[in-house]
């Protein structure tokens, strides 16, 4: 009998992709988007493994709802796969709260209802994979990407502590990173952004030429990255994260090496506030 997965994100780009490819695998799916009537087409070709359902991610009450809707039809879930999300590029200052709220909800919140309405069942199961869909921007920092990357970056650390605290009762967690990739993100990141104040042309205005030239060309593969998910689905071992995409591997081996040559340059600043003779060994213990 096929598992049994849960997708938020679901009516296009890669959610789209990860339903089509969980369904091809003999699978069952709770698919979950905002109009859930565009996966009509897929709920014809697979009725009996199918259940689309409607979902705002940062509706909580509607998160255990789908859960329920899983347990009810399929009799537990297998895998969750937290897809749903968006960015918007644009400078900060130049950013609404409303606008800033929206991406933080949509991209970490979303994450945390799924995860928090999931992790009963998988509990009871003792068994079970979290996947969320980061991205490379939960590694790094562009400019005119505040908000989306806050929320990235607090889903790598939501991530990796929910890893260590689930691990005992079977249910693993993963941060899938990817760069860029076919899917509409790009043209929705960048035609949303104001007329920028002049002296952000050139930080966040660079970032939306380069988003804007590469929209369309992105050298990520949804339906490659959608047969990676349901590889990870199927291994007992999975890495805190997962950078998905030659390029997403570039930046972040750039960024990491700034990082690494800061930490060292200020290694001395760093230690000086310590009290004399100090042991940091059990520290070391805690973080292994």
């Amino acid at each position: 009998m096929g598992r049994t997965w849960l997708i938020t994100g679901s009516a296009h780009g890669l959610g789209r992709s990860i339903v089509e490819a969980a369904l091809s695998a003999g699978d069952r799916v709770v698919a979950t988007a905002r109009d859930p009537a565009r996966l009509s087409d897929l709920e014809g070709l697979y009725r009996d493994r199918l259940v689309s359902f409607a979902l705002n991610v940062t509706d909580a009450a509607r998160a255990w709802a789908a859960v329920d809707v899983a347990v009810a039809r399929f009799g537990g879930v297998d895998i969750l796969v937290n897809n749903a999300g968006f960015g918007h590029i644009a400078p900060f200052e130049q950013t609404s709260d409303a606008d800033f709220r929206a991406q933080i909800e949509t991209n970490f919140y979303g994450v945390v209802n799924l995860s928090r309405a999931v992790l009963p069942v998988m509990r009871h199961q003792r068994s079970g994979h979290i996947i969320n869909i980061s991205s490379v921007g939960g590694r790094i920092s562009s400019p005119g990407l505040s908000a989306y990357q806050a929320a990235k970056w607090a889903v790598g650390g939501f991530s990796e502590v929910l890893a260590k605290e689930t691990a005992a009762f079977g249910v693993k967690v993963i941060a899938v990173e990817p760069g860029g990739m076919r899917t509409d993100w790009g043209a929705v990141a960048g035609g949303h952004a104001p007329d920028l104040i002049a002296d952000y042309q050139p930080s966040v205005g660079a970032m939306l030429a380069m988003t804007r030239g590469y929209a369309g060309h992105e050298i990520g593969d949804p339906a490659r990255i959608a047969s990676l998910i349901v590889d990870l689905a199927g291994r007992d071992a999975l890495p805190a994260h997962l950078l998905v995409g030659s390029d997403a591997l570039l930046a972040f081996r750039q960024a990491q090496a700034v990082r690494q040559k800061e930490a060292e340059e200020w290694a001395t600043i760093s230690t000086s506030t310590d009290l004399s003779g100090v042991d940091i060994s059990v520290i070391s213990n805690l973080l292994e």
